[in-house]
């Protein structure tokens, strides 16, 4: 310490004889003299002096604090860490304590998937969600999972997940496909607190320009075809299936479409009409199926029975080689087929349970009445044994309209 900051106590007689101790010494240029009864009290002036002098020379402050003395350490510590930083300390605190998540509080990436897909598979079992849904969800964060193999759920932040959402340049669906599961599993998360925030949220979302063109459709003549092959085909087992979507319009997918869920009392050929219960409807909506004369005789040919999924999914991929038996064709002939007979959307509608914009948009003028007329004239051949008439109406005069299949 240099001569202007040094100090000194020494031993002080006054003129009354009494004795004292003063302290003397510099700081910053000026003089300090001090008295004081005990040598005790110099020297605690003395050290609070040469403090003082300290500071003054390093740009310390004294002051009154509750903190302890480590806690001062960590706090000039964190300062000296933030030096150049745009933010206040306090910002950085706030920052981490809405953001950090103890370790009692941080939840597995794959413990969190697991309760969430079981979520799911409860809600699919009350009929709230299909089971294609659940079967889209396990998929997409069974992939999740392989992206991220360990960590929390907290670990996902918008950058890391617009990496995965964009992984193998998918195409715009695809990408808001998985964006909206990711969305919905951090949902829940977010709900369970186990993050503080989804950062699914200021991902980026594409708006798709829808351009679907007319429906693919079978004609007249490629029906009757194939029904004719059915009924020569594994004794006419797969004929109640066909007959049912072709000639009703039931949803066709022997995984989890309305034909995996239809009953046999559901069918009422008594009174005319298939019954569609919402536990039955894709769309969870109750819906009413006029019987055509033609189902009827099918029906009554070839009794329906509940179908067994892998049964008619292997011979249905069969079929497909020979009969292009795309996706939803079925389906998709039937309400063409109902819209050229009927000439009412609003009815095709209700039976097939679309709205009325769709069938405008993709089955509107696609079927003749003629032959439309020819499609529900189509009987199968057991009926005609008895009445001796042509099995099923002819159609070589039928103009061929070989349509694309999907």
């Amino acid at each position: 310490m240099s001569s202007t900051t040094s100090f000194a106590i020494k031993r002080y007689k006054n003129r009354s004889g009494a004795i004292s101790w003063r302290l003397s010494g510099w700081l910053a240029g000026v003089r300090i003299r001090k008295n004081f009864k005990t040598q005790e009290e110099a020297a605690a002036e003395k050290a609070a002096q040469e403090l003082r002098a300290l500071q003054s020379a390093s740009g310390l402050r004294s002051g009154t604090t509750f903190l302890t003395d480590v806690q001062l350490r960590e706090a000039e510590d964190a300062f000296r860490r933030l030096e150049g930083r745009p933010q206040s300390l306090l910002f950085y605190v706030d920052f981490g304590l809405t953001n950090y998540r103890e370790s009692g509080q941080q939840k597995a990436l794959s413990e969190a998937v697991t309760e969430y897909v079981a979520t799911k598979v409860k809600e699919s079992e009350r009929t709230l969600i299909s089971s294609v849904q659940v079967r889209s969800i396990r998929n997409e964060l069974r992939m999740l999972q392989r992206y991220f193999p360990a960590g929390s759920v907290s670990q996902f932040t918008t950058g890391n997940l617009t990496t995965y959402l964009e992984r193998g340049q998918p195409s715009l669906k695809t990408y808001n496909n998985r964006r909206g599961i990711l969305s919905t599993f951090l949902k829940f998360s977010f709900q369970r607190d186990w993050i503080v925030a989804n950062p699914v949220e200021k991902t980026p979302h594409h708006r798709i320009n829808h351009r679907r063109g007319s429906a693919v459709t079978f004609t007249a003549q490629q029906a009757g075809e194939l029904m004719v092959f059915l009924e020569g085909y594994e004794d006419g087992s797969l004929v109640p299936y066909v007959a049912l979507c072709l000639f009703a319009g039931i949803r066709p997918s022997p995984r989890d479409g309305e034909i995996t869920r239809l009953l046999p009392g559901h069918v009422r050929l008594d009174t005319g009409v298939i019954l569609i219960e919402p536990e039955v409807s894709k769309v969870r909506m109750k819906r009413l199926i006029q019987i055509q004369p033609n189902l009827a005789a099918w029906l009554r040919a070839y009794p329906f029975m509940p179908i067994r999924p892998s049964y008619v999914e292997y011979h249905r991929l069969k079929i497909s080689e020979r009969f292009k038996l795309s996706h939803d064709v079925l389906r998709h002939t039937f309400i063409s087929m109902f819209v050229g007979k009927f000439r009412s959307m609003g009815e095709a509608a209700l039976q097939a349970g679309n709205s009325e914009s769709i069938i405008r948009k993709h089955y509107l003028d696609l079927k003749s009445r003629e032959e439309a007329e020819q499609f529900f004239a189509i009987m199968p051949r057991l009926s005609a044994t008895a009445t001796g008439k042509p099995s099923v109406t002819p159609l070589a005069s039928l103009p061929v309209q070989v349509q694309p299949a999907a």
